[in-house]
């Protein structure tokens, strides 16, 4: 299925259904009063979070949603039947926007939480509800409530627990294939992943860990170039970072100059996500003949604060000491999390 992760569309809630103008007609009541019935309830328009869905690809294409009107009284006191609501689903982690504001409306990150973001319109009342000692014969009845219309953007940003960082062809992807049921692409070019990938990690005796490869980073991807922002957005969930770096260089720069890439993209994204705590996993030492360098370049980044890993996505060398410890920053960030709600 295609990863479509933004969607603007426009919802237009039902109308109210028109109060009716009647009399009453029996035999042997020849004067009988009024008894219009009112109109009922337009539909609501409900955008639902749904875990079934991964995907805003529907509303991609789907650009009107509309509800139904609701039915017109009649007479003899017969009141029009509301309309059902008009239910949109959309995936865990949506967040719903004014598209004319970019107020944010909702951010719908539980399953089955819904908001209602158009109210259909009221019925009008019907003629028998104006009959008066000095109004006995009201010829008129209420028209039904228009529905609303709104333009709205919907931003679908993943929720995992970690978010994995780094230049392409850093071994993002070879990485969450190797501690997760997750089989995204894997080639020896770079921008071979073109969506984020999510992957569950079952640790031990604990609740499941999701994580997720955020592709398109480069240099300038803040400003537009690459895959630009377009995924940047599904990192600001995340509570830790595992940063990934092609220790042996092949594919760029100097393993230290990557780090700094990346880092100052999310700062500039976002300056709040550079305060998350960050593992640095300094891949490919398979590839490694001569570690001097890469003794060098742990030993750098340790002095700044990090904590550093050296492992081989490919062979799985140093993954489970790398995911041991982020499995123990990640509980512990939630255990404080759950005391402080």
């Amino acid at each position: 299925m295609k990863f479509v992760d933004e969607a603007r569309i426009t919802v237009v809630s039902g109308h109210g259904g028109s109060g009716c103008v009647s009399f009453r007609r029996e035999k042997y009541v020849p004067k009988g009063g009024p008894d219009g019935g009112d109109g009922g309830k337009g539909a609501d328009v409900i955008l639902m979070a749904s875990s079934r869905f991964t995907t805003l690809l529907d509303l991609k294409y789907k650009k009107i949603n509309a509800g139904r009107k609701g039915e017109p009284g009649r007479g003899r006191n017969r009141h029009g039947k509301n309309a059902p609501d008009l239910v949109i689903n959309v995936p865990v982690g949506t967040v719903v926007k004014d598209s004319a504001t970019s107020e944010v409306l909702a951010d719908l990150v539980e399953d089955e939480q819904f908001i209602i973001i158009a109210k259909g319109g009221r019925g009008g009342k019907g003629n028998a509800h104006f009959s008066s000692s000095t109004h006995q014969i009201p010829r008129f009845a209420q028209p039904g409530e228009e529905g609303e219309t709104r333009d709205i953007t919907l931003e679908l940003k993943l929720l995992a627990d970690i978010g994995i960082i780094g230049l392409p062809n850093a071994g993002k992807s070879t990485f969450i294939s190797k501690v997760s049921a997750a089989r995204p692409k894997i080639a020896d070019y770079p921008f071979t992943t073109l969506v984020p990938n999510l992957g569950v990690i079952r640790y031990k005796d604990f609740n499941n860990i999701v994580i997720a490869d955020i592709p398109g980073l480069i240099e300038g991807a803040h400003s537009g170039a690459g895959l630009g922002t377009r995924f940047l957005k599904h990192v600001e969930r995340t509570s830790l970072f595992i940063h990934v770096i092609d220790a042996s260089g092949l594919f760029g720069n100097s393993p230290l100059h990557d780090f700094e890439v990346i880092n100052n993209e999310i700062k500039k994204f976002n300056s709040s996500l550079a305060e998350n705590p960050q593992l640095v996993a300094l891949n490919k030492i398979d590839l490694i003949t001569e570690r001097d360098e890469i003794i060098n370049l742990k030993n750098i980044l340790t002095e700044k604060g990090y904590k550093v890993f050296n492992i081989s996505a490919v062979t799985g060398e140093g993954v489970d000491a790398l995911i041991d410890a982020a499995a123990e920053i990640f509980f512990r960030s939630k255990k404080q999390s759950d005391e402080c709600t």
